[in-house]
């Protein structure tokens, strides 16, 4: 049996989550403040969820956690058996882990209803009641925290223009796609919905995001509900020469508006050794710090597009061109 140490205010808890009810693993939903406690404990970085494994270790960073899952449990893999196919949902996982996270910042952080709101009830979750007066002193403490270090994560009110305007484009494509199929690569789930879900399911719970899901991406908003617990799903992947769906071609091509300019001004950044990157989108400026994690996700792309064969990236390269994704792989 595994416990997954989370928050249910965590999209990557979440993901994890629903990513072990689909795959149907045993496991145990384990939430409060002592997770990161228990992360400092066992030398992990400060991340949540902390996944305990059935030998009694410990790891965190959900998409090698992930991925770690697929050699241990061979049944209902989320990985696409193409492996090109396979390769385009971990892009479209790690745009959603690494850019719609943003989004989810934002939305929670920026204004003080959402501010007020969220601090209240991620303490309660993590003091499981704990009484007002307790639960709303700590929720101001993590408030104050949390706004402050919306800087480093790029979530500022000058940035949050064009990432608005990104995930409403990613939720448009989905609102077009799930009324008709629900999953992106056959009729069960792969990693990418899962990360996709991860970070929607935020915008799902959190008081203006849900709001304004409820009213423009209503069905996208049901579909939330339908990957949090989709243990009941048998399903296929697409045969390996099939064309990719729509939907994956309207994400990949906000892959390659956004989050492609993203990672390569990270990496230029961090080599002439500059603490900040700036890009503009559509005449909408994005700032940040300079992360080193986007470069490990950037050479962990590459390596995935070249490990795959001439006749596998002939497949998919007049996407990735089109969505202007192939390039930067190179």
């Amino acid at each position: 049996m595994y416990t997954i140490h989370g928050a249910l205010g965590s999209p990557y808890s979440m993901k994890m989550r629903a990513l072990m009810r689909y795959r149907r693993i045993t496991h145990v939903w384990s939430h409060g403040s002592h997770v990161q406690q228990l992360a400092a404990q066992n030398s992990l970085p400060p991340v949540i969820p902390v996944i305990e494994y059935p030998d009694g270790s410990f790891r965190n960073d959900s998409t090698p956690v992930l991925y770690d899952l697929e050699t241990r449990h061979t049944d209902r893999s989320v990985i696409p058996t193409d492996p090109a196919q396979a390769f385009i949902a971990h892009l479209l996982e790690d745009f959603a882990d690494e850019w719609l996270t943003k989004a989810m910042f934002g939305y929670r952080w920026l204004e003080e209803v959402d501010q007020l709101q969220m601090s209240r009830w991620l303490s309660f979750d993590a003091l499981k009641g704990g009484g007002l007066e307790t639960s709303q002193g700590m929720a101001k403490m993590f408030r104050e925290r949390q706004v402050g270090r919306m800087a480093i994560v790029g979530c500022t009110r000058e940035n949050f223009a064009l990432i608005e305007n990104s995930t409403r484009r990613v939720m448009q494509a989905l609102e077009d796609h799930v009324a008709n199929e629900h999953w992106l690569f056959g009729t069960r789930p792969s990693l990418a919905e899962l990360g996709i879900y991860g970070q929607l399911s935020q915008l799902g719970v959190d008081p203006t995001a849900q709001a304004m899901m409820r009213a423009d991406y209503p069905y996208t908003f049901r579909w939330l509900l339908h990957v949090d617990d989709a243990s009941g799903i048998e399903g296929e992947w697409d045969e390996a020469n099939a064309p990719l769906r729509p939907v994956v071609q309207s994400l990949l091509a906000e892959v390659g508006r956004v989050y492609v300019p993203f990672l390569l001004a990270n990496e230029a950044a961090a080599q002439g050794q500059e603490k900040t990157f700036r890009i503009e989108v559509d005449d909408m400026p994005y700032e940040q710090g300079t992360f080193k994690y986007q470069l490990k996700c950037l050479a962990d792309l590459r390596a995935r597009y070249a490990a795959l064969t001439p006749d596998m990236r002939a497949q998919i390269d007049p996407v990735l061109e089109v969505a202007g994704c192939k390039e930067f792989l190179q």
